[in-house]
């Protein structure tokens, strides 16, 4: 088994953690994305991905934007509200239930999604010129096969170790010495 194949399977520090390693690429790679969505539209990654989402679905209700968009629900009403505010979705409450919302985006939403998504594909084509076609290939593969696996390890997690976001984020583990325990 070679080093890198031993190290990625068996983490002897931070650098060597998969997920790690992938929260690098991620932060390195969309830092331009971020520059640009923040500094020529003014609106933040989280807007945008909710815009490309609704690009992709035409409309959505609110729970199913947050489950699509892999965020919880107050950041994407959150998100959702801002796009509201700035004119790029609308919100409407469905006829049969008052309770009950969709949202679409604007002409101006659908606008500026055509503008900004040829500029995102061009910087994701200039970070795989990285590496030779059959990489991607096999990127491609590995992901799909990741992301496979991470969705079933969340699924099968014990319910006792789930963190307890209601309750302020995470369940403490041990006590904090000085903490009253």
């Amino acid at each position: 088994m070679s080093a890198e194949i031993r190290r990625l399977r068996n983490p002897e520090n931070l650098d060597d953690l998969l997920n790690y390693r992938l929260f690098r690429l991620y932060a390195s790679a969309t830092s331009p994305v971020t520059r640009l969505m923040e500094g020529k539209w003014g609106i933040s990654r989280r807007e945008w991905r909710l815009l490309a989402v609704l690009a992709a679905v035409g409309r959505a209700s609110p729970s199913e934007l947050a489950e699509r968009s892999h965020l919880d629900r107050p950041r994407t009403s959150r998100a959702i509200a801002s796009l509201v505010a700035k004119e790029l979705a609308q919100r409407a409450v469905t006829a049969d239930d008052a309770r009950r919302a969709t949202v679409s985006l604007t002409p101006a939403g659908t606008a500026l999604f055509e503008e900004v998504f040829p500029q995102i594909a061009r910087l994701n084509a200039r970070l795989l010129e990285a590496i030779d076609d059959d990489l991607v290939m096999a990127l491609d593969r590995a992901l799909r096969a990741l992301t496979v696996r991470a969705d079933e390890l969340g699924i099968s997690t014990e319910p006792e170790v789930r963190a307890n976001r209601r309750a302020g984020g995470s369940r403490r583990v041990r006590p904090i010495p000085g903490d009253g325990y």
